[in-house]
């Protein structure tokens, strides 16, 4: 068994907690710089220029991207041979705790209700999983409200198919319009039940830009609708243009006979994302 203690898995996450609020990541970086060569929009070409200067400072500078700072979302990995002295939660809270603390981030959780604000962004949403080895892995990804907002689940009837997937995936882009900061990473996830869907999405937002579904039918489902989306014109912000999204991830999970759940979860430009081994 390897032991890992919880005083270092706060310490990664209040670090990990800063870094995905201010320095993005190669694959966004990238992708959003090779936008900017193709765009064809004298507007959306600006809009995106805008963009690449904004992470830039950033980055140089140790400032967030985006005054939303988000919600925290985990998704943790943690290995059959891994002991851990203490509470995960606890420890992931702590992190979220200091980390907004120290990094000057913005906290924006508060009581669904009373709408009063925790104070320390947490509690963080956390998403667990065992696997073979003995390491922890975790990966973060701060979700802001304006594109969480404009994400979608729908219980499609099995009759729908492909093409009702297509449908209502390319219907939650058109009604989004420029409000979660285009262009985008979408997330979608297929199958399951109400709430694996949901999850899958989420998970979806993590894989980096450039690499390829290893499911060859879902690798051929995205780069449709990649095209599809980026035919709407909607364009960087919302200003016209070809770059309406970035890229399109589908995870997808087997469902009841009589279900077809599809989820759409839509992250901003900034596709922040992180993720740490120990």
């Amino acid at each position: 068994m390897k032991q890992v203690s919880v005083k270092d898995i706060t310490k990664k996450v209040r670090d990990l907690c800063i870094s995905a609020a201010c320095d993005l990541e190669p694959d966004v970086a990238s992708a959003i710089r090779s936008a900017l060569d193709k765009e064809e929009s004298v507007l959306g070409k600006e809009v995106l220029s805008q963009i690449v200067e904004n992470f830039e400072i950033a980055g140089r500078e140790h400032l967030p991207m985006c005054q939303d700072t988000g919600i925290s979302v985990f998704f943790v990995e943690i290995g059959r041979e891994v002991l851990l002295d203490g509470s995960l939660e606890d420890a992931i809270n702590e992190g979220v705790r200091q980390g907004y603390k120290e990094g000057y981030l913005r906290k924006s959780v508060c009581h669904p209700l009373k709408r009063v604000n925790t104070g320390d962004n947490t509690p963080a949403i956390i998403h667990t999983s065992i696997v073979e080895g003995g390491k922890v892995k975790i990966k973060i990804a701060p979700k802001g409200a304006g594109s969480e907002n404009m994400s979608r689940l729908k219980m499609l009837k099995p009759a729908e198919g492909v093409e009702g997937i297509k449908a209502f995936v390319v219907e939650t882009v058109k009604d989004a319009g420029g409000n979660p900061c285009p262009p985008i990473v979408l997330g979608v996830g297929i199958g399951g039940s109400f709430e694996k869907c949901a999850i899958l999405a989420k998970k979806a937002l993590l894989r980096p830009i450039g690499t390829q579904n290893p499911d060859s039918d879902l690798n051929s489902l995205e780069q449709e609708l990649l095209g599809k989306i980026n035919d709407l014109g909607i364009g960087p912000m919302g200003f016209g243009g070809r770059t309406t999204a970035l890229a399109v991830h589908i995870e997808a999970s087997p469902c009841h006979i009589a279900s077809l759940p599809v989820a759409v979860n839509i992250q901003c430009h900034a596709g922040r994302h992180k993720e740490i081994e120990i």
